[in-house]
């Protein structure tokens, strides 16, 4: 068994610092990483792309964009140009994929609709963009406890219907299966994704209940939860998705532990459950 198409998400281990997730991916063969924008500026931009460079690593994706529902002018071309930010720093990363949180409701705002077209709006400003800088955005589907106040995208046939009003190699999306496990439709709509080239990066979380309190941080480890994750991976490999596989979990427990324990730990399960 192979860790070649396996990329740890730099949130599973967000107490290592970026040397440090680089000198453990080494040490254990990872050869891919998803990187955060955050972690990524204070550790500088052009030190990170030479680090991981330098050190053989693959940067799968780039977390995140997005956030484009505001209603207010000025708010809105904030986070545009935060978008455009985004993926000049994914093209500096070396990476083809901005992952994009589309945002939730505006404050007050009880319309869904409207903020969906929103989103459309920005992809049309901000696709032709990214692609000319080789870089792909990738609209994830949140789980609907989160349309509220993260992303009013919930299921994988609203990203698509907003992705694919673009070309494929301008919007995709990504496909997660922390987010999508519940939902029976979404086998369908990932062959509708692959058949147009739309599966820009695959991300696995497990489902463990009960949910910590404010719900963000609830991502179970693989294997502990109710997802069978050789499944999910069928689904997108049978819809023509070989690229990287990426590990992203936001977890209380596995943050206060030792960062390299739960990078080794979480290779492991990736063996164990999802190849």
């Amino acid at each position: 068994m192979s860790l070649a198409r396996f990329s740890i998400n730099q949130m599973t281990v967000k107490q290592l610092s970026l040397p440090e997730l680089v000198d453990a991916c080494r040490e254990l063969g990872v050869l891919g990483v998803g990187l955060w924008r955050e972690p990524v500026r204070a550790h500088g931009l052009k030190a990170t792309a030479a680090l991981v460079r330098d050190a053989g690593l693959t940067v799968t994706t780039l977390c995140r964009g997005g956030f484009l529902t505001a209603t207010d002018p000025a708010e809105l071309a904030r986070a545009l140009d935060d978008n455009r930010a985004a993926v000049d720093e994914a093209a500096t990363l070396g990476t083809d994929t901005l992952v994009l949180v589309s945002g939730g409701l505006p404050a007050g705002s009880k319309d869904l609709h409207g903020a969906r077209e929103r989103i459309a709006d920005a992809l049309g400003e901000l696709g032709p963009y990214a692609a000319a800088r080789g870089v792909r955005l990738a609209v994830e589907p949140l789980h609907p406890m989160y349309a509220a106040d993260r992303c009013v995208v919930s299921t994988l046939a609203q990203a698509l219907d907003l992705a694919e009003r673009f070309p494929a190699e301008q919007v995709g999306v990504t496909v997660d299966t922390y987010h999508l496990w519940w939902d029976d439709t979404a086998p369908a709509q990932i062959a509708r994704a692959g058949a147009s080239g739309r599966i820009h990066s695959f991300q696995l979380a497990d489902w463990t209940t009960p949910l910590p309190e404010g719900v963000l941080n609830g991502r179970g480890q693989i294997g502990d939860g109710a997802i069978d994750m050789r499944e999910w991976r069928s689904y997108v490999e049978k819809a023509g998705y070989d690229g990287p596989i990426e590990v992203e979990l936001f977890n209380d427990a596995l943050w206060a532990r030792d960062g390299r324990e739960v990078l080794a730990e979480t290779a492991e399960r990736f063996l164990t459950h999802a190849v």
